[in-house]
């Protein structure tokens, strides 16, 4: 889903809500959702439309690659010169490439692909990524174990220290007193 270039308003209480339901089970009932919320069933459809159709949110079945065929997943970090959104776009229609983001630091673009395995891999990043007009080098880091990947990330900011920083802070020893 591609972002916006514009800062969407915050969410509302409700909405934000609505979400953090569907992202424990995207497949939970309008009804069941609007007993934890609030509203009925009718109006939890239709802020999970409004919250779809402005691009807030999609509802898609999320798969394991490897147990699909897909055993050889990769990030490559791409190296431009010239317009750096027109070879973004060019390497966004590959169908192996699941993920494009530009960056600043090192590369332009990371690109994530997903592959059946290595001759599928050296065949997008060799021969179809490395020959479009604008790339200028590629470095390719292959992914031996995924440890992580979520898609529950909050929908309202933070305005103290996240539970992270607290186990940060919990974890330090305390200073001695003098």
């Amino acid at each position: 889903m591609p972002r916006q270039q514009r800062p969407s308003p915050p969410l509302d209480e409700l909405s934000a809500s609505i979400i953090e339901q569907l992202q424990q089970d995207g497949r939970r009932a309008y009804a069941r959702i609007g007993e934890a919320v609030g509203l009925s069933e009718a109006a939890v459809r239709q802020r999970v439309q409004r919250l779809i159709e402005s691009g807030v949110m999609q509802i898609v079945a999320v798969t394991d690659p490897l147990q699909i065929g897909l055993h050889r997943q990769a990030m490559v970090g791409i190296r431009t010169e010239g317009d750096v959104q027109k070879v973004a776009d060019a390497v966004a229609v590959l169908d192996q490439v699941d993920y494009v983001v530009v960056t600043a630091g090192s590369f332009d673009l990371l690109v994530e692909v997903v592959c059946s395995d290595d001759e599928e891999l050296l065949d997008v990043v060799g021969r179809r990524i490395r020959s479009l007009p604008g790339v200028l080098t590629t470095e390719t880091f292959v992914y031996l174990k995924l440890r992580k990947q979520t898609y529950s990330w909050s929908t309202r900011p933070t305005t103290g220290p996240t539970r992270d920083q607290m186990r940060i802070v919990d974890a330090q020893p305390a200073e001695e007193a003098t």
